[in-house]
């Protein structure tokens, strides 16, 4: 995969005030003041699906904020085989271990074509020591991130096959306003999940048969939420 360095990615300086999910993302609770400090530094770019953001073990100087898009975090087991350990959506922080950290944890990766924001960690890190508001936010990132890992573990390594599909069906489609959710490979699929490719296959095209989704154009389907959460927990 062609690793996209940010100097050469950099679209220019991002216009934060006119973010259409600035309400959510981590600097939600500045003040002007405070906001005037990091604007400069943000950066906003894309990554084509299949890129990647950064390498486990590159330095761990900057976070990004998902504007849209998808992105999966892949620890490798030694035999070389990737494990999907986590899914980042729009509003989510991608390498938030930077606050901690001096290395990243990961590999991040783009399954959609994806727009992110690029700042510096140690500036959040800066004022996050003089603004409670944004300590509180690190701190409730570092929580949401630990429930994560919590309900990867249970969520998307137990269960049947259909079921850990069913769940995952789900947690894509969550947050859509029409249930909409789209894919990605059936290999990713199966890295997430802890299954085969063709087992994540022969599942989808199981689910479209019996009208659990429905599939409007490449791997974008309607999910029938209640049909779903039947089979997910049942």
């Amino acid at each position: 995969m062609h690793k996209i360095l940010l100097k050469q990615a950099w679209q220019g300086v991002a216009n934060c005030e006119q973010c259409s999910i600035r309400s959510s993302v981590l600097f939600q609770g500045l003040s002007e003041d405070d906001f005037a400090k990091i604007h400069k530094p943000i950066n906003q770019f894309e990554i084509k699906a299949g890129a990647k953001i950064y390498n486990v073990g590159d330095e761990a100087n900057s976070m990004f904020t998902i504007r849209s898009g998808l992105v999966k975090l892949v620890q490798y087991l030694p035999d070389g085989t990737q494990r999907i350990v986590r899914l980042l959506k729009t509003s989510d922080v991608i390498g938030l271990e930077a606050v901690l950290s001096p290395t990243y944890k990961h590999d991040a990766i783009a399954l959609h074509d994806t727009e992110v924001c690029l700042y510096p960690s140690s500036a959040a890190i800066d004022l996050s020591k003089t603004n409670p508001v944004l300590h509180q936010e690190l701190m409730t990132r570092w929580e949401r991130a630990l429930d994560d890992a919590d309900k990867w573990a249970t969520e998307f390594s137990t269960g049947t096959s259909k079921q850990r599909v069913a769940r995952l069906l789900l947690m894509l489609s969550k947050d859509s306003p029409d249930n909409v959710c789209k894919l990605f490979g059936r290999e990713d699929m199966g890295a997430i999940l802890s299954t085969t490719t063709e087992t994540a296959s022969r599942t989808i095209a199981e689910f479209k048969r019996q009208d659990l989704i429905t599939e409007t154009s490449f791997n974008t389907f309607v999910c029938n939420i209640d049909a779903l959460d039947e089979v997910a927990y049942d």
